[in-house]
Parts: structure tokens; sequence; C-alpha cells
């Protein structure tokens, strides 16, 4: 059976776009005791359901660069556009909204609440909100780890489950709430490379069933090397981009 076929129905949020991120000429800056840039002038354009590797060695602005995209940060200059959204123009609980119904991200060590079982963790983000919700938050949940392989391991806490089962877990949790984005940060790099890459075919899956955008954080090409395009970044500049 295909992912597609076992994942539950995932809402539509608007008209689709050819293009669902832009930035132009990023900066980012940090202050010490000189300044120091993380990222110069980065200026990319990620389609609607793409697949996108970004690729570059420990200290290169990868993960700053998917910080900002995922309005976790703010570019010290520069512009960034989700779905014909201008991020600066959010502030407070709008930047909060837009950021849990549009994005979902995947992270190298799991975030998973130690005292949580894996149901309780996937519902977890969507608690605050679950009186507004248009869908029953814990079948949803279920359906999610169930289509990872986990329904029997809904009552599970993170420490009874194997790494790959945790980032299962954490993938779930990312999509829990219908993201039309999902921002994987070394979503590989806790695991082994067996595991590593059913996690791999497991997002991949996703972005060519499902239709979801894929931004993936990497200093592993073997793994960049299944995207749809490579981008690569050294020393906080886009030094090139491949198919």
């Amino acid at each position: 059976m295909a992912l597609a076929d076992r994942l539950p129905e995932r809402s539509n949020m608007g008209i689709q776009s050819p293009c669902i991120v832009q930035t132009q000429a990023l900066i980012k800056t940090y202050e010490g005791g000189a300044q120091v840039y993380a990222l110069k002038d980065v200026s990319l354009a990620v389609a609607e359901g793409e697949f996108l590797a970004i690729l570059g060695p420990s200290g290169s602005g990868k993960s700053t660069l998917l910080n900002l995209i995922g309005t976790l940060d703010q570019p010290t200059s520069g512009q960034i556009v989700i779905r014909g959204v201008e991020l600066s123009t959010l502030h407070g609980d709008a930047l909060a909204d837009f950021r849990r119904e549009m994005i979902g991200f995947v992270f190298q060590l799991f975030n998973l609440v130690p005292t949580l079982n894996a149901l309780e963790n996937v519902t977890l983000p969507l608690l605050p909100y679950r009186r507004a919700l248009r869908f029953n938050l814990e079948r949803r949940a279920r359906e999610l780890l169930t289509s990872m392989g986990l329904g029997e391991r809904l009552d599970h806490l993170p420490g009874q489950l194997a790494g790959g089962e945790q980032q299962r877990v954490a993938i779930a949790r990312a999509l829990i709430n219908s993201p039309h984005l999902i921002l994987a940060d070394e979503p590989t790099g806790n695991l082994d490379m067996k595991t590593g890459q059913e996690i791999v075919e497991l997002l991949h899956d996703l972005n060519r069933e499902e239709g979801l955008t894929l931004i993936v954080v990497t200093h592993d090409s073997t793994i960049a090397s299944q995207a749809d395009r490579i981008v690569r970044l050294r020393d906080g500049r886009l030094q090139e981009q491949s198919n």
C-alpha cells in the first residue's frame, strides 16, 4: 500500500502557487566581540512540492537558513516570503498561527518529551487549539503513527523506542497540523546508516505522494543526492545549485 493511501487526509490550505518559499538578499549576523556573519546575501526560491537539500559543512549557515525560513529566528536584513506572505509583516500570535498552519519541523535530536508517550508527543503541538480544530486530534495522531508503522507503540515512552522509531514519532508530530512545508534539520544525524536511509525514504514518500514541500539540511551528500535539487552553502554564502 502506498504511503499516501495510509496517511489521513491533508487539508487544502488555499490556491497552489509555483513558488512556496522565496528569500531575497538574506543577511544574518550575530554580535559579540566582533560582528559574525552567519548568512551573507542568500537569495533562494523553492517550488511548491519540491524536495530541496541544503548541503554544507558544519558552520556553513544551513541551520540558520532553515530557522529563518521556519520563522524561529529573524534575519538581520533581507526578505522571506512564504506562500505570498512576507514574514516581517507578521508578529506575535499572527506569526505563531502562520507557523502552526503552514510548517512542520523535524529535528536531528527528535525533541520528544521523555515523560509523554508517542501519542501524546504527536498531539502536543495542537493541544492548546484542540477546541478550534475541525478534526479529532487523537484520532489523527493515531492514524499518523499507524501510517508510520507505530500502531503498536502508541503508549510507549521515547526511552522505550529505537532511534528510528523516535524519529518517526517526530515526523508524525510534524504532520499533525497538515502542513504544506516540512523543514528537516539533519534528520538522520542521530541514526545509523540503515535507519537513516529508511527515514529519508519516508520523507521522500511524503514529498512525492502527498505533495509536501520538503527542505532538508544535511552535510551528507548521499542524502542530498536523493533530492530534486541541491543548494550548497559555505561560510554563509550560496555557492551553487544543482539538480
